[in-house]
């Protein structure tokens, strides 16, 4: 007779009894994507953080832009395996995009980060980032310029706005200690325009209700080598106070929080 095959606690209630019987809780499950694709070619997902999908319109918005990029990067990855299907023999691309709010403002000004991670099987993954200001009351998407009395391409707002930008890479890329990446070279793609200064995200601020300023954000490769990842520019509102509109007036104050820094 063949003897029994000993069944081990673990085969018997899985990870999530085992959890259970020691008291302790259960891993949470990964995240369901809100839009996503997988075949030969390519596998793809987008994920919307909780506070982007409290507001439907947004929701909407983030979703129907994160569909439309699902579908470029399959019809891409389509057609560079047909061209060449050697390179998709250890499997396809790999893309993901998401979704966070940084900050709410005044109950109106929502600043989203999205965050893109690819893998077309190159050298290394590249990741990008890039962000939305979304206006809650007119249900649209907005750029900074009515915070700013003028925001003209060279114009002194945006000057200003540029020195301090480059001021906080300068300051955080001595904190990393990252030595002679440092240097003017690495800023010559960041001109005092709003399309060239980087994408820019309301800071929150100690003060509710409020930002303390605008966070820059830039992926890897912006303003620093590959391996130095993405970097992030901090600029206090008051450094800005002389070009504030009433609105800007009303909706900045207080300062950035520790962890918001951190």
């Amino acid at each position: 007779m063949r003897a029994a095959r000993f069944r081990t606690p673990a085969r018997i209630l899985g990870l999530a009894g085992i959890l259970a019987c020691l008291g302790l809780p259960a891993l949470a499950a990964d995240p369901k994507p809100d839009a996503s694709i997988k075949n030969k070619s390519v596998e793809a997902n987008v994920y919307l953080d909780d506070k982007v999908k409290a507001d439907a319109a947004l929701a909407a918005d983030c979703l129907a832009e994160g569909k439309k990029w699902i579908d470029k990067n399959a019809a891409e990855a389509a057609a560079s395996r047909k061209e060449d299907p050697q390179s998709f023999k250890d499997g396809g691309w790999s893309f993901e995009r998401r979704y966070a709010v940084h900050s709410v403002v005044d109950g109106r000004y929502v600043s989203i980060r999205r965050d893109d991670d690819m893998d077309n099987r190159g050298a290394h993954p590249n990741s990008d980032v890039n962000t939305i200001l979304w206006d809650a009351t007119e249900k649209k998407r907005i750029s900074i310029r009515p915070f700013f009395t003028e925001t003209a391409d060279d114009g002194p707002t945006m000057k200003a706005m540029l020195q301090a930008v480059i001021t906080s890479l300068n300051a955080e890329k001595k904190e990393r200690d990252a030595g002679e990446t440092a240097t003017a070279e690495w800023y010559k793609d960041l001109k005092p325009t709003l399309l060239k200064i980087g994408a820019v995200t309301l800071t929150p601020s100690t003060e509710a209700g409020k930002s303390s300023g605008l966070t820059f954000h830039y992926p890897p490769y912006a303003v620093g080598p590959y391996a130095e990842g993405q970097y992030v520019a901090f600029v206090p509102w008051k450094t800005l106070k002389p070009y504030l509109t009433p609105e800007g007036t009303k909706i900045f104050g207080g300062a950035q929080p520790k962890a918001d820094a951190d």
